[in-house]
């Protein structure tokens, strides 16, 4: 198995700076949310891996600029929510992980995820 040594203080300044303007990126782009999540409980102990899947993150908005929230200009108003559990689903601390999701009509409003 290959050793990963832990980065330089000028990597984690960087990654840091990406993940500040990932979690900033959030609020327009919900599906990044818990991937950005997952990026901000590794900045203490940064790898190379963890900035590479940064970076990952990056090259996969630049290809999907286009797309975001959709919200249509006839859509319903109803108002709907869905929201799911797990005992001890996150494979890197064991925590239970919570989620919701509210639409209005047919399009995403908030979503959350967290431990």
């Amino acid at each position: 198995m290959q050793e990963i040594s832990p980065l330089t203080a000028s990597d984690t300044a960087i990654y840091r700076r990406l993940v500040g303007r990932l979690l900033y990126l959030t609020i327009t782009r919900i599906d990044l949310s818990y991937g950005v999540h997952v990026f901000s409980q590794f900045i203490s102990s940064l790898r190379l891996d963890h900035l590479q899947a940064a970076y990952n993150m990056v090259k996969h908005l630049k290809g999907i600029v286009g797309q975001g929230l959709f919200f249509s200009a006839d859509h319903s108003l109803q108002l709907t929510a869905y929201s799911n559990s797990d005992w001890g689903g996150c494979a890197e601390s064991r925590r239970s992980l919570t989620g919701y999701c509210i639409m209005l009509g047919s399009s995403l409003v908030p979503c959350k995820c967290k431990k």
